[in-house]
C-alpha cells in the first residue's frame, strides 16, 4: 500500500497512519493491516474497482448488525476504494465459544426482516447476487435469485446431464424446500474462513446478507467444516429448535454456494455439486 492510500485512510477516519502492512489478498482486492496514529488497529480491504462489492458488504454488516450487534465488526469507513472495519486479534475457537455461537447465530435468525432478498444489490466475491426481495416462498426466492442465475456460467463445467439435474432441483423446489419459514437474517456465505473467533465470542466478516432460510448458514457451515460444529448447532437448536427433516436439506442449501466455485474456480467442484443435486433430490 502506497503513500497515498494510507493517506486516504487517514482522509477517510480523520486520523493518520503510523503503520501500514499488507496482509494477503482475495479475489480482486488486497488486505491490509493498520496502526493509526491514536494507536487504533484496522483492517482495510482495498481495491481500486470494487465500489459495488464494499457498499454491499458494508450495507450486509450494518443490516446485520440490527439484528445482533455483537456478531459482526463496526463499519469504520466506505467508499468506492476501500472498506475499514476494526482489527480483530483471533484466537483458538473453544467449545464454549462455540456454544455462544449458535445461541447467537439463532438470536439472530429470530430477527426476520419482513421479506427475503435485501434493498442493495448483492455480491459473493467477484459475483453479483440479485437481491429482489420477494413476500412468496423462500423456495422459489432461492431458485430463481440463486440457483437458475449461475447454470448459465456453470454449463461448460456441468455438462449436459449436470445441468439436467440441477433443473430437476428447480422444478421440484417446492417440494425440496419442507415446510415453510418466515424470512430470517442470514450471513448468506458463512462458511467457517468468515467466522472470526476472538478472545470474547465469535464475529462473522464478508457477508452476502439478505433475508433468507436460516437452514441456509447453518449448511454453509457444514460444507467446508468449522470447528466445534457440533457445540454450535446444539446450541442452536436449544435456542430456536430447526423443522424436522432439516438435515436432509443440508444439500439443497449447498448448492448454490457449490454453484459460485464452479464459476468462480472450474470444474474442480463439479462432482461434489452433482452430488449435493442427487442428494437433494433424494436419489
Amino acid at each position: 500500500m502506497s503513500v497515498n492510500e494510507a493517506a486516504h485512510i487517514a482522509g477517510m477516519l480523520g486520523v493518520s497512519v503510523r503503520e501500514v502492512n499488507n496482509v494477503g489478498s482475495s479475489h480482486s482486492w488486497t488486505l491490509h493491516r493498520a496502526v493509526l496514529a491514536d494507536g487504533r488497529e484496522v483492517f482495510v480491504k482495498a481495491s481500486l474497482d470494487q465500489a459495488a462489492v464494499f457498499e454491499a458488504e458494508a450495507a450486509g454488516l450494518r443490516w446485520l448488525a440490527n439484528g445482533a450487534p455483537e456478531l459482526v465488526p463496526e463499519v469504520l469507513a466506505v467508499d468506492e476504494r476501500m472498506l475499514v472495519l476494526p482489527w480483530l486479534p483471533q484466537v483458538a475457537p473453544t467449545a464454549a465459544a462455540a456454544e455462544r455461537f449458535g445461541r447467537d447465530l439463532a438470536a439472530l435468525h429470530v430477527d426476520s426482516p419482513g421479506s427475503f432478498g435485501a434493498p442493495w444489490p448483492g455480491w459473493i466475491a467477484d459475483l453479483p447476487l440479485d437481491n429482489t426481495p420477494a413476500d412468496g416462498p423462500w423456495s422459489r426466492w432461492y431458485a430463481e435469485r440463486r440457483l437458475a442465475p449461475y447454470l448459465p456460467r456453470a454449463a461448460a463445467d456441468l455438462g449436459r446431464d449436470g445441468i439436467r439435474l440441477l433443473e430437476r432441483v428447480i422444478e421440484n423446489i417446492e417440494t425440496l424446500a419442507g415446510p415453510p419459514e418466515p424470512p430470517s437474517r442470514i450471513h448468506g456465505d458463512l462458511w467457517s474462513g468468515n467466522v472470526l473467533w476472538t478472545a470474547d465470542r465469535a464475529v462473522l466478516i464478508d457477508p452476502a446478507a439478505h433475508g433468507g432460510h436460516r437452514e441456509t448458514d447453518l449448511a454453509m457451515l457444514a460444507l467446508f467444516g468449522t470447528p466445534h460444529l457440533d457445540r454450535i448447532r446444539a446450541a442452536y437448536t436449544e435456542t430456536h429448535p430447526l423443522a424436522d427433516g432439516w438435515r436432509t436439506r443440508i444439500p439443497l442449501h449447498q448448492l448454490h454456494p457449490l454453484l459460485v466455485h464452479i464459476v468462480l474456480f472450474g470444474g474442480g467442484y463439479r462432482t461434489q455439486t452433482l452430488a449435493a443435486a442427487a442428494a437433494a433430490l433424494g436419489t
